[in-house]
């Protein structure tokens, strides 16, 4: 068995952002040469998130504004966590979307249903951070 390990690195213009990456994963897929196995893709930090779901605006702007509902940004003293950081509602949003996504490789290809795609959830940005590829396989 082969595995492989890349980094992408995102710094975002605000603070939230939802950023496809499903062709920087499917590149790291052919660099690797695997052809038959899994891709996990994860987020290396506690306020963002890596999601499969299907790449439409309108989806885009739902997960904001439910998100915003869930865990709202202001006011910030409405947190224990916040004192230095101002991030709480980023680590509840990220609790919500979820951390890391595996997709099983097919032929040297991510195998996915008719609309998936990867995401990358930004819910502290304006900071440089770090989604990790692993590749294992054959």
């Amino acid at each position: 068995m082969k595995s492989y390990r890349k980094e992408l690195w995102f710094q975002t213009k605000s603070r939230r952002e939802y950023i496809n990456i499903t062709l920087q994963v499917q590149q790291a897929v052919r660099e690797s040469g695997i052809k038959e196995g899994l891709v996990l893709v994860n987020a290396m930090h506690i306020t963002a998130s890596v999601f499969i779901n299907d790449d439409e605006s309108g989806l885009h702007y739902d997960f904001e504004q439910w998100l915003e509902k869930l865990a709202p940004e202001k006011p910030h003293s409405q947190y224990r966590h916040n004192g230095y950081e101002d991030n709480a509602d980023a680590h509840l949003k990220r609790q919500i979307m979820g951390r890391e996504v595996t997709v099983a490789i097919t032929d040297g290809k991510l195998d996915f249903g008719p609309w998936e795609q990867i995401f990358y959830g930004e819910f502290d940005g304006m900071r440089r951070k770090r989604v990790l590829i692993k590749i294992i396989g054959e």
